[in-house]
């Protein structure tokens, strides 16, 4: 791995955030970071950003969908879109409060000797170095074990309602952990390392996609198996980074006013212009994604007729292979375009680029649903989004407004994220039923793309 120097003691490295800072500055949990991130820690964030994805990943793209068609056959479009777009709600909510209550979180008087009249405090409380006393490690352990839970109840869901309590739990835990590994890579690593940090960290989000699909289909051969597997998965991926990695303290936990707390949540468009405009271009961006995606294993055995095609295989061995294709491209060039970006110091003009590459394969598919030119395609949108994922998240890391509220603001961002969850289905379920199908949803799920791309232009503060 070359993200950066190697250190004596990797899991005793000290976090960049943690170095000193002058006197009247601002304590070490909000300080700029200045050192760049071993490899340990980027091994360690990017295994448990992996059993985030599977978690996501797992029953977005197989169990849930299959779940829905036992359940009900002949409404499966709907009952998935209900299941998807109630989760989905969840999250807008969950990531953000969370976020904001990891920005508040502190460790108790005493802990380690913090507080206590003529000792001096251990920085790192009584955990040792281990983060359990700091900020987010407590937030991402809490909401593996609440998402790998939820799991374990959706499993033995026989009804829609079943699901849609199931999946919402598991969306609050998942988007719980979700919410402080974000806020990791501004609180550690210097912005001149950013992107190629956020390209080893968004390898995870691709490969969770090929692991989970492999483990729910060929690995644990029912629902209720997969389930149970991806849930036992997510700690057991997580615990490392958790226990091995500083997380500075906040040291001390400012008053609670909660009118206050409520409106941090407003952020101004016209005093923060460019996170205003980078959240715009992700919402776009993630709102063509989610309208292309929801039904491709329903667009796999409809349109394109896999099934057919290929007689004893079923459409999930179609989706698998698409996602090797697509997660092959983008191991390819998710570092690099990182790279690119952090030694150029152009980030717009990646995430244009990527945009346009990513609407490339929509219009194939509206044009030639046919099984090779959907193996193109996946590959194709596999380089684009290669290079958005490093690119898009260093740049929405410049433009975050503070630096108390770092988790609280990236979990706004991460609305732009988890909203087109639930707008997808209200725009991808009517047409796919009646308003000119697969052709029509794939032309708007490239226009969609190309206007986020567009749109990234207006941000100021970044190159």
């Amino acid at each position: 791995m070359s993200v950066a120097q190697p250190v004596p003691d990797p899991p005793e490295a000290p976090s960049p955030s943690s170095a000193p800072v002058s006197a009247g500055g601002p304590p070490p949990a909000l300080a700029e970071p200045t050192r760049r991130v071993g490899p340990w820690w980027v091994a360690g964030i990017s295994l448990a950003n992996l059993a985030l994805w599977m978690g996501y990943f797992g029953p977005l793209q197989v169990l849930l969908p299959s779940q829905a068609a036992q359940i009900s056959p002949g409404g499966k479009e709907t009952a998935l879109a209900v299941v998807t777009g109630a989760g989905a709600a969840v999250a807008m909510l969950t990531n953000p409060i969370v976020g904001a209550l990891s920005d508040r979180t502190a460790r108790r008087a005493g802990a380690g000797g913090a507080g206590r009249p003529g000792r001096s405090p251990r920085p790192w409380g009584r955990f040792g170095r281990s983060g359990l006393a700091g900020r987010r490690h407590p937030w991402t352990l809490a909401g593996a074990l609440a998402g790998a839970g939820a799991l374990v109840l959706l499993a033995g869901q026989s009804t829609i309602i079943g699901m849609v309590i199931g999946w919402c739990l598991a969306q609050a835990g998942l988007n719980m952990m979700q919410a402080s590994l974000n806020a990791g890579v501004p609180d550690h690593v210097p912005v001149r390392q950013r992107g190629e940090v956020s390209g080893w960290i968004g390898i995870p989000q691709s490969l969770g996609v090929v692991l989970a699909v492999v483990l729910v289909t060929m690995v644990a051969t029912t629902v209720d198996a997969g389930y149970l597997l991806i849930a036992a998965l997510i700690p057991l991926c997580a615990l490392p980074f958790v226990l091995t990695t500083a997380d500075p303290p906040l040291g001390s936990r400012p008053p609670f006013d909660a009118r206050a707390f409520l409106r941090s949540f407003r952020i101004s468009p016209r005093a923060h212009p460019d996170f205003f405009w980078a959240w715009l271009t992700r919402f776009l961006m993630q709102l063509g994604n989610a309208t292309a995606t929801l039904y491709l294993l329903y667009f796999l055995a409809d349109a394109v007729g896999y099934e057919r095609l290929f007689p004893g295989e079923k459409a999930e061995d179609g989706l698998l292979v698409l996602i090797l294709i697509y997660t092959a491209a983008v191991v390819l060039t998710t570092v690099v375009a990182g790279v690119v970006s952090d030694r150029l110091g152009r980030r717009k003009t990646l995430v244009t680029v990527s945009g346009l590459i990513g609407a490339v394969p929509a219009v194939m598919l509206a044009f030639w649903p046919l099984w090779p030119v959907t193996m193109a395609g996946a590959a194709i949108l596999g380089i684009g989004f290669g290079v958005y994922l490093s690119v898009d998240n260093a740049l929405v890391t410049q433009v975050l407004p503070t630096a108390e509220g770092r988790a609280k603001d990236l979990g706004v961002i991460n609305i732009a994220n988890s909203g087109p969850q639930v707008l997808g289905p209200v725009i991808a379920g009517p047409i796919v039923a009646g308003a000119g199908g697969y052709p029509v949803l794939y032309l708007v799920s490239a226009a969609l793309v190309l206007l986020g791309a567009g749109l990234v232009w207006k941000i100021r503060s970044v190159p």
